[in-house]
């Protein structure tokens, strides 16, 4: 992407503001699914919750144009399905015309700043059901941390269920990433990398909403993926994160986890957009062989 249309981009926001929108419910759209049954999904929702760091820079993904520019490469090569983002960032890639013939999954839980002491209580501040099937998307992401002392997390299980149920009833994919929590001795939030707990929360995101039809899970590779795939029969798409160093241990972990009959690719951000070699081209197309290779 140039500066010239990243210029345009600002002067449509300023002169045809429903040109964004406008541009996100028309562009040309796909099936779900290709021949092989598999999706590699850009992430890009994390800025909506106030993460921008990557390795050691903590305003790494806060630069637009390059968070914009990178987006761009990616989504051109033809073995991307499609990204993972909030309004902000799927308008503007509509209006720049990298959503065509891609799929747009909306996030919809971003309350959950990083940090906050709410994190947790993680309410719906980006796309609604009504909103992702307005403007033709192809599914909605929500977000389900949970940790046994936070009531918040009843709120967000329950407003999660909600959104799974509202999604099925519309026929729309319900990208659901549940994840186990913990609480360290300053009440901050952190993941728990229990593999045990990885697959108890499965269980219960497996179980959410009055129909699990369209219901698809986003969870961490993990060494014993066959447990963690073993406690569902929903489709399965790994998360990224931002590996640091372990780039390699990461794509393995994703490769031999791909042997699974219900994972069915990635929806990674970080390790694709802002790998620490600095190669977008290079990291995706390294991920695209390992979905649709």
């Amino acid at each position: 992407m140039d500066r010239t249309a990243y210029t345009d981009l600002i002067e449509a926001r300023l002169r045809d503001p429903e040109s964004l929108r406008r541009a996100l419910r028309e562009r040309r759209r796909r099936e779900l699914l290709g021949s092989d049954g598999n999706l590699l999904i850009v992430a890009a929702d994390h800025t909506a919750r106030g993460m921008l760091a990557v390795g050691s820079d903590p305003l790494a993904v806060a630069d637009r144009f390059t968070l914009l520019s990178n987006l761009v490469a990616a989504l051109s090569l033809p073995e991307v399905d499609g990204v993972l983002a909030s309004a902000d960032l799927l308008e503007e890639l509509a209006l720049l015309g990298a959503l065509e013939g891609k799929l747009a999954i909306g996030t919809m839980n971003r309350g959950g700043i990083i940090g906050a002491r709410w994190e947790l209580d993680d309410r719906l501040t980006a796309y609604d059901s009504e909103h992702v099937e307005e403007f033709g998307l192809d599914g909605g992401k929500v977000l389900l941390r949970i940790e046994p002392t936070d009531p918040g997390v009843a709120r967000t299980l329950e407003m999660v269920a909600a959104i799974t149920t509202e999604l099925s009833d519309r026929r729309i994919m319900c990208l659901v990433e549940p994840l186990p929590y913990l609480k360290d001795e300053a009440g901050r939030a952190t993941i728990d990398t229990s593999v045990e707990e990885l697959v108890r929360v499965v269980a219960i995101a497996s179980g959410l909403g009055s129909s699990s039809a369209y219901t698809w899970l986003k969870i961490p590779a993990v060494a014993r993926m066959a447990e963690v795939a073993g406690a569902t029969t929903m489709p399965i798409l790994m998360l990224g994160g931002d590996p640091g160093d372990r780039a390699d241990a990461v794509f393995d972990l994703w490769r031999s986890a791909m042997a699974q009959p219900n994972v069915r690719g990635l929806v990674a951000g970080r390790a694709l957009l802002y790998p620490s070699h600095g190669d977008v081209v290079h990291a995706v197309t390294a991920a695209a062989s390992i979905v649709h290779g």
